[in-house]
């Protein structure tokens, strides 16, 4: 079974798929370890690592490198994060052709307009073009291609529950031009992922894990909602990042002794995951 079908049977299996959010190839790697059987790329994750302010200071040539050499990591389907398109709609059709070729089985794509100081999204009509654009360039190549179309209209509504109705509204328009999945970012309770869950037409995907969400739902939660994809956007970075700055606490203070072995990855485990299955 090639990737992006498999990805795509994971998404209406009725379970619900944990996608961890990668980084890096190794990070990639430790999510494929630990019996995760997707992995989501992440393109602020990636700004981070890169000690960048955001995604925009990662390019699409930058970032298709990147989800590249996350494939090439692993045996496990890759969703890449391919932002806004990078563009125009015929700029879309050839950043999917980009990803394709970099060996993704499907992508997210979002109507956040993608510029500095940008805190708006895109007309309802262009995002539609750019999923149809990209369904058309991915059926082209594989017709098992996996496309997330995201809003973000919870980050730019000011009115909460007006927000949630256009994120419906939306999610449903991206679902009929041929996304087989929508992800509505910035959902902060459970009770807007019942919404969200009651009122789109097709699978949903929430970001879990989130600093204005992780303390207010449980993955057993989505779970039970039956929801079909949760992925941890920045997890894997922010607690890796936390991990560092306490071991370079200790060297600073000169306190190594109060380090317990198990602060530190295992070299046998690190052998195990170097080695690609």
């Amino acid at each position: 079974m090639n990737q992006s079908k498999q990805l795509k049977e994971l998404i209406v299996s009725n379970k619900t798929l944990i996608m961890p959010d990668a980084y890096d190839p190794i990070s990639a790697r430790l999510i494929e370890k630990s019996g995760f059987k997707a992995v989501q790329c992440s393109g602020y994750s990636y700004s981070i690592s890169a000690a960048k302010n955001s995604e925009i200071d990662i390019s699409r040539t930058a970032n298709v490198d990147i989800t590249r050499n996350i494939v090439e990591a692993v045996k496990i389907p890759v969703m890449a994060d391919a932002e806004d398109g990078y563009g125009d709609v015929k700029t879309v059709g050839e950043t999917v052709q980009l990803f394709l070729e970099a060996g993704v089985s499907g992508l997210n794509m979002e109507d956040q307009i993608l510029e500095r100081g940008s805190d708006s999204v895109v007309s309802e009509g262009l995002m539609v073009e750019k999923i149809r654009k990209s369904r058309e360039v991915a059926d082209s190549y594989d017709n098992n291609f996996v496309i997330n179309g995201r809003t973000d209209v919870l980050k730019t509504t000011k009115d909460r529950d007006a927000a949630l109705s256009m994120a419906v509204e939306r999610s449903n328009s991206y679902l009929d031009a041929g996304a087989d999945i929508t992800f509505v970012t910035y959902v902060e309770t459970i009770d807007e992922v019942k919404f969200l869950k009651n009122n789109v037409n097709g699978p949903i995907s929430i970001a879990a894990g989130m600093p204005y969400n992780i303390q207010n739902f449980t993955l057993d939660d989505l779970i039970e909602l039956r929801v079909e994809r949760v992925s941890f956007p920045t997890l894997l970075i922010y607690s890796s990042l936390k991990a560092q700055q306490e071991s370079l606490l200790h060297i600073k203070s000169d306190d190594l002794k109060s380090m317990a072995p198990d602060m530190l990855y295992n070299t046998d485990k690190l052998n195990e995951l170097l080695k690609k299955e």
